[in-house]
């Protein structure tokens, strides 16, 4: 019976959601992704960059932003993490890239995590683990429409029942049950969503582009 795996970081680690053929389904999560991604899967996606160049924005990132929008975080590069700081960071890319060309917050605050699947990732693993991103998933998943914000109460209600729809239908009890665990709200359900594109997503944005290493420069939804 194949399992359909889906992972995302959250503060102390990463947290996973997996479901099978026949609808059985569940979540874990751990501090590093060597349990994790040891766990039996046909496939498996994760809502982290995966192919980085050390210049310029990916152009997937691009493409997905004018999808669904700034939930897209933008300037995933292989360097990132040997600069002190993000205002050191973001000095580098001004001058040898142009202002404005920088490093979001919000991806400086992942960079570590960005890090941790690069250092695990070949193309080789490629092949059964690749990236994908919540927010096209769900605009997938809606007929290519834009939902409410996932902070708002509407919004995590779509999301939920979307997901519901696809066979995650323990997800409203998983979310009361995490309490503790440091797992945000937002990480299990994004999780969830990635374990959806692993079994059903056949599409993806990017230009065919292959980064350094060989690895594929994409996101699948």
């Amino acid at each position: 019976m194949n399992n359909y795996l889906g992972l995302d970081g959250f503060r102390y680690g990463w947290v996973a959601a997996w479901i099978d053929e026949r609808g059985d389904h569940g979540f874990d999560y751990s501090p590093g992704l060597t349990r994790l991604l040891a766990m039996p899967h046909a496939r498996a996606m994760i809502d982290m960059p995966i192919g980085l160049n050390v210049s310029g924005y990916r152009t997937c990132d691009l493409r997905a932003r004018e999808l669904v929008g700034p939930a897209v975080f933008l300037g995933a590069r292989r360097d990132l993490w040997r600069f002190p700081d993000m205002a050191a960071a973001n000095r580098h890319y001004w001058e040898h890239e142009g202002k404005g060309r920088g490093v979001s917050a919000q991806l400086w605050n992942i960079r570590d995590k960005i890090r941790d699947v690069d250092e695990i990732m070949t193309p080789a693993r490629q092949a059964t683990i690749g990236e994908a991103h919540p927010e096209l998933i769900f605009w997938n998943l809606a007929g290519r429409l834009r939902l409410e914000s996932k902070g708002s109460a509407q919004g995590r209600e779509q999301r939920i029942a979307l997901l519901e729809q696809r066979g995650f239908t323990r997800l409203r009890k998983w979310l009361t049950q995490r309490h503790g665990t440091g797992i945000g709200r937002d990480d299990l359900i994004d999780a969830c969503a990635c374990a959806v594109a692993a079994r059903d997503s056949t599409q993806s944005v990017g230009d065919g582009e292959i980064d350094p290493r060989g690895l594929r420069v994409e996101i699948n939804y």
